[in-house]
């Protein structure tokens, strides 16, 4: 199972955003956190900024949108090039009919849990989605601390995946770094939104890369 990083841009210099992105060559995706201010308390970015990305980066997008009404806009993403867009099964209305018609933009459709979310809320979607997302701290702000408490719901995810059979990303976002990825990874997590970790280190590239081999290390347990 191939361990994937997928670095957040959420902490990067806005200024000099394509030379940000640029430095991150090893990456599996560039995640990028799309807030609203009214499913989480912050307010980041959107879709023009999104477009001007895609056009200056060739490396796969991986949109994560923490707003309300997903079912109107996620699928803009998906148009703007974005080759994977998560919604929050908390904020969905007809989660099945926007997954596909994320599939039907070309996009792969993820959908996201925040950490007090129980895992059957997203039972029912493993024959629609591609990806889940289990946010491992409070949705809204970048630099807060892995939540250990989220590891039983990872397995219990893995579990699931196992039993659908199916090719599903298993993808936690939140307090990423050398000193939790190996648990993260240990408890069936595939796919690791690094942020803060990366984005802070002297290199960034090779935090990427250290970052990929301690999650093989922690899955090889």
């Amino acid at each position: 199972m191939p361990m994937r990083i997928t670095p957040s841009i959420l902490n990067a210099d806005f200024a000099h955003l394509g030379d940000e992105i640029a430095r991150l060559p090893s990456a599996d995706a560039i995640h990028i956190d799309v807030m609203d201010n009214h499913f989480v308390p912050n307010l980041t970015i959107g879709l023009p900024v999104v477009k001007a990305v895609r056009a200056a980066c060739e490396t796969m997008l991986d949109i994560h949108l923490m707003i309300d009404q997903p079912d109107r806009w996620a699928p803009d993403y998906a148009e703007a090039g974005a080759e994977s867009v998560a919604f929050h099964v908390e904020a969905a209305a007809a989660p099945v009919r926007l997954a596909r018609e994320l599939h039907a933009r070309g996009a792969r459709a993820g959908v996201a849990l925040n950490p007090a979310t129980p895992v059957e809320a997203v039972a029912h979607l493993l024959g629609e989605v591609d990806m889940i997302l289990l946010m491992t701290v409070e949705p809204g702000f970048g630099g807060q601390g892995f939540l250990d408490l989220v590891l039983p719901k990872v397995r219990q995810v893995r579990a699931l995946i196992a039993a659908s059979g199916r090719d599903i990303w298993l993808q936690v976002d939140g307090g990423v770094s050398l000193a939790t990825i190996g648990r993260a990874a240990a408890a069936g997590a595939d796919t690791f939104v690094a942020g803060s970790a990366v984005v802070s280190a002297d290199d960034p590239d090779q935090m990427v890369v250290a970052l990929r081999q301690a999650a093989e290390a922690g899955a090889a347990k």
